[in-house]
C-alpha cells in the first residue's frame, strides 16, 4: 500500500509538471492557427483513440455496469466537455498567467464538493494545508507583472473559473468509479462520451483549420496538447485518483506554478529568489498537511 500511495503521488507530480507547460504552448496553438472549440475536437478524438488503443494493448476488456453509465456521462460533460471547452475559449480570451491564478481555486472547490457529495470530513489540518497551498502558489504567481484582471479579460477569466469549478465536479463524480474499475476503463470511456458533447460544439471551427499552413513548431505545440496535456496527464491523474482522495489531487494544482519557475529557471529564463523559495516550501508544506503523512505510515487517510 505504501509503494502505490507513493506511486499514485508520482503520478499527480508528472501530471501537474506536464500541466505547467501547457498554459504557454496551447497559447501559441490558439486562436491565430486553430480556434479554441476546434483545439479541443482535435484533442478529444486523438486522445479517445489513444485510450482505446492503450486498452486494447493491455488486454483490458473490463465491462461497466449500465447503472455506472450515466455516471461516466456526468464525468464526459464536466471532465472532459465543459472542463476542456471553457479552459481553451478562456484561454484565448485573457493572458496566460491569469488562469493560472484563477485555477488556485480548485483545490478549494473540490473540497466544497467533496464534503456534499462524498461526505468528506474537513479536519483543521485540511484547512491549514489548503491555505498554505493557496498563499503559496498565489504569491508565486503574483511575482511576475502580468496578472490583470479587466474589461479585456474578464470573459476569460470567468470561464477559465467556470472550468476550475467543473475540473472539481469531475474528480468527485470520477472517485468511486476509480474505486471500482481500472483507471484505463473510467478514462476511455469518459473521453468516448466527451466526443458527443464537443464535436457538435466544435466542429465548424475545426472545419475552418488550415492544415496546410501550419507551421512545424505549432505542430509540436499541438501535439504536445494532445498527446502529454490530454492523453498521458489525464492517464496520470486517473491512476493518482484510484488512490487518494479528490481533494489531494486537486491541491496538486499548486505545484503547477512552482514547476512553471522551476522549467524557467533551468531554461535561464527566470531566477531563484528567497521569495520564491518561501513560496514553494509553503507550498510542499501544505501537500504534506493534506496527505503527506500517510504516506509514511503506509496507508491514506484521505480515503
Amino acid at each position: 500500500m505504501k509503494r502505490d500511495l507513493i506511486y499514485a503521488h508520482l503520478a499527480l507530480f508528472t501530471a501537474n509538471l506536464i500541466y505547467a507547460g501547457n498554459y504557454v504552448i496551447a497559447k501559441e496553438v490558439m486562436p491565430t492557427y486553430v480556434e479554441p472549440f476546434g483545439m479541443i475536437v482535435i484533442r478529444v478524438a486523438i486522445a479517445s483513440a489513444f485510450f482505446w488503443l492503450l486498452s486494447a494493448i493491455l488486454g483490458n476488456h473490463e465491462k461497466v455496469e449500465r447503472k455506472d453509465m450515466k455516471v461516466l456521462l456526468l464525468c464526459a460533460f464536466f471532465g472532459v466537455a465543459l472542463n476542456q471547452l471553457m479552459f481553451f475559449k478562456g484561454l484565448s480570451l485573457t493572458n496566460p498567467i491569469n488562469p493560472a491564478i484563477i485555477m488556485t481555486s480548485t483545490p478549494i472547490l473540490v473540497l466544497l464538493v467533496s464534503m456534499v457529495y462524498l461526505g468528506e470530513k474537513v479536519s483543521g489540518q485540511k484547512i491549514v494545508g489548503l491555505l498554505l497551498g493557496l498563499t503559496g502558489a498565489s504569491s508565486l504567481l503574483l511575482v511576475g507583472d502580468d496578472f490583470t484582471i479587466g474589461s479585456e479579460t474578464i470573459v476569460g477569466d470567468l470561464l477559465v473559473l467556470v472550468n476550475a469549478l467543473s475540473y472539481g465536479m469531475f474528480l468527485v463524480i470520477a472517485k468511486p468509479l476509480m474505486k471500482k474499475y481500472k483507471p484505463i476503463t473510467v478514462i476511455k470511456w469518459t473521453f468516448l462520451l466527451g466526443n458527443l458533447f464537443v464535436i457538435p460544439v466544435g466542429f465548424s471551427e475545426f472545419l475552418r483549420v488550415d492544415f496546410m499552413h501550419i507551421p512545424t513548431s505549432i505542430w509540436l505545440a499541438i501535439a504536445y496538447v494532445v498527446v502529454f496535456t490530454t492523453f498521458l496527464a489525464y492517464l496520470l491523474n486517473s491512476t493518482g485518483l484510484k488512490k487518494l482522495s479528490p481533494t489531494v489531487v486537486g491541491f496538486y494544482i499548486y505545484l503547477q506554478p512552482v514547476l512553471a519557475s522551476l522549467i524557467a529557471i533551468v531554461l535561464g529564463k527566470d531566477m531563484l529568489t528567497p521569495n520564491k523559495i518561501a513560496f514553494a516550501l509553503c507550498i510542499f508544506a501544505g501537500v504534506y498537511l493534506i496527505s503527506g503523512p500517510s504516506i509514511f505510515k503506509g496507508k491514506s487517510k484521505t480515503e
